[in-house]
């Protein structure tokens, strides 16, 4: 029997566009409460659902561990977790349900829990941990094992089901994130079977990536980005500390690339050039993948990032056109886009763009805005999404009396709009394939000299594109039909069904 079993709920196998990609990173949030409860003399044992065939091995790890406390406790750091994706919510529900029928008491934590505790409480969970829950989830067991404290209402950020509170939740006082978050200890990385992750990036890329973090939050204040968790606090880890980390993976884990999940990587460009001396010393230097914006990628911070290892940064571009990045309140330069891809390419860093299509407003010459930053930039890899109202944002309130039945994805894959977007899902997943397409065959023709068949899938490519312009805009004026030209032939295509 042990104290605590601690688990998430996002299982790789319930998302098949995620599955298909096979990049696997373990559940940073979940490994850093196991290193604050096992500091503070808690046994802990961990339930990892990345790789786990099901809830039914959550079920076996009931019987194996028999703990007194369960902890869902979702992965803050995984973009995946902060879409709160229905099929990973149900997995929580069913197993917080076999937790609390085996007798245990049950905490659930992260950022749909945090956005919808009821939704937690109603399903299992006798207590709900809003925003960050390392220092709750502690204060929590302090209390209901009789070590320290008199009563639950004297831990901030914690919810249970009360039938007198507003809508039968009592919430106690908000707790502010942690500043110095030095202060949490390096993540238990015993307690992950490193193996099976190893053997599953060997197979399907040939190297073994894990990940790490900087930082927590993020200060921007772009308004379809949702902070259940840390709100706008940024709170940053000192380089040697980070530095440190990252010598003893590669020491003991022996990762061949670190991703850092940071929403904002090197904020400071002085932090960045710290952190590269840091990781000189230690003989800590591994590649890795960061995420960040592009003003933030001054000639310093470039430098300083090849100067550490960095192999690869993905930037927030949304879209080529500044109407858009305006109204998303981006705080962004079309321009700085493009700029900070050329120095990049200059250091030798591959860039990847995350692109987002379906903002309230944007219109099919946004588009072809969007697609013309992508033809002049030729970032080495693109990421596309389309809006999504996540709750707690200003683009929430903006389209919330829009929304129907369906508030979430099923799955990572979804790509359907939830809004009354100028267009339908189905146009938007046609637009995801052919931006694709565009940006593979415009890198290889930039690589050396077209040849005929190269030519001639441009063509084909641009034809897609024109028809495209035209199917939008009869979607647009809501013509159920109209004479298409299509490959030399004439078809009266059922609009309704092709983009709804």
């Amino acid at each position: 029997m042990i104290d605590v079993l601690l688990a998430h709920s996002y299982y790789l196998k319930y998302d098949a566009k995620q599955a298909e990609k096979m990049r696997p990173y373990p559940p940073l949030a979940t490994l850093y409460a196991a290193s604050v409860l096992r500091e503070a003399g808690y046994s802990v044992a961990l339930f990892d659902a990345m790789l786990s065939e099901g809830e039914h091995a959550f079920e076996a790890a009931l019987q194996q561990y028999q703990p007194r406390f369960v902890a869902i406790y979702e992965d803050s750091f995984n973009f995946l977790v902060k879409m709160c994706l229905i099929r990973m919510r149900a997995a929580a529900h069913r197993m917080s349900e076999a937790a609390r029928d085996m007798g245990a008491t049950v905490i659930a934590a992260g950022p749909d829990v945090s956005d919808h505790p009821d939704l937690y409480l109603a399903r299992g969970a006798h207590y709900a941990i809003l925003g960050e829950a390392d220092h709750t989830l502690r204060a929590l067991l302090d209390l209901l094992s009789g070590r320290q404290g008199r009563y639950l209402m004297e831990i901030a950020g914690l919810a249970w089901s009360d039938p007198h509170a507003p809508e039968g939740v009592f919430r106690t006082a908000r707790r502010l994130p942690e500043r110095h978050i030095d202060a949490f200890p390096m993540p238990a990385w015993d307690l992950l079977d490193v193996e099976r992750y190893r053997a599953a990036w060997k197979q399907a890329h040939g190297y073994f990536s894990l990940n790490m973090v900087t930082t927590r939050g993020c200060p921007y204040h772009c308004n379809w980005c949702a902070k259940p968790i840390w709100g706008q606090h940024y709170a940053m880890r000192s380089p040697d500390c980070v530095a440190a980390e990252m010598a003893y993976l590669k020491t003991t884990l022996q990762p061949d690339h670190i991703w850092f999940a940071d929403d904002i990587f090197g904020l400071r460009p002085q932090w960045v050039v710290e952190f590269g001396k840091e990781v000189q010393a230690r003989d800590a230097k591994l590649p890795f993948t960061i995420q960040s914006r592009a003003d933030r990628m001054t000639e310093e911070a470039v430098a300083a990032l090849a100067q550490a290892g960095c192999r690869e940064v993905w930037l927030g571009a949304e879209s080529g056109s500044q109407k858009i990045l305006d109204a998303m309140e981006k705080g962004l330069q079309v321009a700085e886009v493009a700029a900070a891809r050329s120095r990049l390419k200059a250091a030798r860093i591959d860039v990847g763009f995350f692109l987002q299509f379906g903002y309230p407003g944007e219109t099919f010459e946004d588009i072809l805005a969007t697609a013309q930053m992508v033809r002049d930039c030729l970032p080495d890899s693109i990421g596309i999404s389309v809006s999504y109202p996540l709750p707690g944002t200003a683009f929430h309130e903006m389209v919330k009396a829009q929304l129907g039945s369906k508030t979430n994805w099923v799955d990572s894959g979804d790509l359907a709009m939830m809004f009354q977007g100028t267009y339908r899902s189905a146009f938007y997943r046609h637009l995801h394939q052919v931006l694709h397409r565009d940006l593979d065959l415009r890198r290889r023709l930039a690589s050396g000299s077209p040849d005929a068949e190269a030519l001639q899938a441009l063509d084909r490519l641009n034809a897609d594109w024109l028809e495209m312009g035209r199917l939008e805009a009869q979607a647009r004026s809501a013509t159920p039909t109209q004479i298409v030209r299509r490959n030399g032939h004439t078809s009266t295509p059922d609009l309704s069904k092709e983009w709804s």
